[in-house]
C-alpha cells in the first residue's frame, strides 16, 4: 500500500476527495461544489495531505492541519475500501510524523448519508487505535454534533509499554 504525501491538491484530486466525502459523510456535511471544498481548505493552516490511490483514483485521504495551536486531522475512505485497513494505515503513517492529533467524531447513529443509509459513527475505530475521548468538549451546530478525540504519542508509547509488561 503506497501512501503519497502532498502539501497541495490538484483540481482532479480535490474533485475525487469531494466525491468520496459526499458519499461517506452525513449529508449535512456535503459540499455542493468544488469551490465550497476549496473554501474549507483555505481556512486550514500548515496542511499536509496523505493519499492512497488505486491506479489514478484516490480511495482514501487524510489531512492534518493546525487549528487553535493544535494539530488536527480529517480522514475519509471510499465506501468500497472501508474495513480493509486504509484508515488504519493512514493513521499509522501520520502518527509517525506527529506528536498529537485532534479530531471531531460523530458519536451517534442519528444522521443519514446522501444515499439515505445511516451514518455509522467511527468512534470505536478511533478508540481501538489509541485515541482518547474528550466527552466534555463537543462541537454542536446545525450541521454536526460531535465529540473531540485526541491521540498523543507520549501517552500511546506509555500505554504500549504498560501493555507489554502485562
Amino acid at each position: 500500500m503506497n501512501i503519497v504525501e502532498v502539501e497541495t491538491l490538484s483540481k482532479i484530486q480535490k474533485e475525487q476527495i469531494v466525491t468520496i466525502w459526499n458519499k461517506a459523510y452525513p449529508s449535512s456535511l456535503k459540499y455542493d461544489n468544488l469551490e465550497a471544498f476549496d473554501q474549507y481548505l483555505s481556512t486550514l493552516n500548515q496542511v499536509k495531505h496523505y493519499l492512497i490511490k488505486d491506479e489514478e483514483q484516490i480511495i482514501a485521504w487524510l489531512s492534518t492541519f493546525v487549528r487553535e495551536n493544535e494539530r488536527w486531522f480529517a480522514v475519509i475512505v471510499e465506501a468500497s475500501y472501508q474495513k480493509k485497513g486504509m484508515g488504519f494505515h493512514l493513521l499509522k503513517q501520520v502518527q509517525k510524523d506527529e506528536k498529537e492529533l485532534n479530531g471531531w467524531v460523530i458519536d451517534h447513529h442519528l444522521l443519514k448519508k446522501s444515499n439515505e443509509t445511516p451514518y455509522i459513527s467511527p468512534l470505536q475505530f478511533y478508540l481501538k487505535n489509541g485515541f482518547e475521548l474528550l466527552p466534555e468538549i463537543r462541537l454542536e451546530n446545525e450541521k454536526i454534533s460531535a465529540v473531540k478525540i485526541r491521540w498523543n504519542k507520549d501517552m500511546s508509547e506509555k500505554n504500549t509499554f504498560l501493555n507489554q509488561k502485562d
